[in-house]
């Protein structure tokens, strides 16, 4: 990966003559994160010369060494017929509430091996069962694959014992996206309803433009030219308005309380305020969280933030708050 290699040498030497002129891009970026931000957009920029699979490779490189990992055990599962990691912490009485967690990626990266850092400290900080499936990603699998994975593993939960009230959905970006439809799909077919549900950065209305996906391109890693490109591999010849992909155009009413959590550097920051407006307005319960100066889905980039632990330890709040434990 040669031309990744050049292309931090680039970012690096761009960062240092940025900041000698300017200070850092946002008050609250260290050298490192305004760094890894940048060699990351240059990553996502290169994807575009390249396919998907490359970006997996590329991706899948980054290393995960958190001491978090000490504290947990992993166990694959079969979850309705979707491969499943469960994650518990370790040396612990089993947890009595549970969170069904969906990795971000844009429907066409990632998996829960990408996520285990964020996924061991959901379940130590929130003291739960984190089941993350590893649904089906495009272009090999196109719409509705994911989002029927996603229920698939949602009832397998129920069908195990798992008591609806304590359980949790949730997931950043895609994943988010994914947790609605989830959510969607559960009331509309008269399951019964979670808990709570807890969204980072939550890609919600994938065609969006303008506004914070202009405005905020400097201080995010993604574009619109990227995220057009993953959402049509992931719909092929689907209905781009469909809720369960353009939450956007979703019927909310009946859902159960919502933590959003996003960054005010995003490019996704528009459209994850119009959600919680839609959701406020359609009497969810919703907790709304915008981290100022943050980039999409930071508390996924640990290593980068020091704003990702204080915003991980406010979602696991919520979920001790609002998911009572089982007896």
């Amino acid at each position: 990966m040669l031309e990744i290699l050049l292309d931090a040498i680039r970012e690096f030497v761009h960062v240092v003559r940025a900041r000698l002129r300017r200070g850092p891009l946002r008050p609250s970026w260290s050298f490192t994160t305004e760094l890894g931000v940048g060699v990351l957009r240059r990553i996502m920029k290169r994807s575009m010369e390249h396919d998907i699979p490359w970006l997996r490779e590329v991706m899948d490189r980054a290393p995960q060494t958190d001491k978090v990992l000490r504290s947990v055990r992993f166990e694959e599962v079969d979850a309705g017929g979707v491969r499943a990691l469960w994650c518990r912490p370790a040396g612990r009485p089993a947890p009595g509430r549970t969170l069904l967690y969906f990795h971000g990626g844009g429907y066409v990266l990632g998996s829960p091996e990408g996520h285990r850092e964020l996924i061991a400290h959901l379940a130590i900080e929130a003291d739960a069962q984190v089941l993350a499936p590893d649904y089906r990603l495009a272009p090999e699998h196109r719409f509705p694959a994911a989002q029927e994975d996603a229920i698939a593993a949602y009832r397998w939960l129920l069908d195990s014992g798992v008591d609806p009230g304590h359980l949790a959905v949730g997931g950043d970006s895609a994943g988010g996206g994914l947790s609605v439809a989830t959510l969607l799909q559960a009331r509309n077919a008269g399951d019964a309803l979670p808990a709570a549900a807890v969204l980072v950065s939550p890609w919600v209305d994938p065609f969006a433009e303008g506004g914070s996906m202009s405005a905020n391109v400097e201080s995010d890693y993604l574009d619109r030219e990227v995220l057009v490109r993953w959402i049509e591999a992931h719909l092929g010849s689907a209905d781009p308005d469909n809720p369960l992909v353009c939450n956007a155009n979703a019927d909310l009413a009946g859902l159960p309380p919502l933590f959003v959590l996003w960054g005010g550097a995003e490019v996704l920051c528009d459209q994850i305020r119009a959600f919680v407006e839609r959701a406020q307005g359609a009497g969810v319960d919703v907790t709304p969280l915008e981290w100022e100066h943050m980039f999409h889905d930071w508390v996924a980039a640990r290593s980068l933030v020091r704003d990702a632990a204080p915003a991980t330890a406010r979602l696991a709040d919520f979920l001790r708050r609002r998911v009572k434990p089982a007896a």
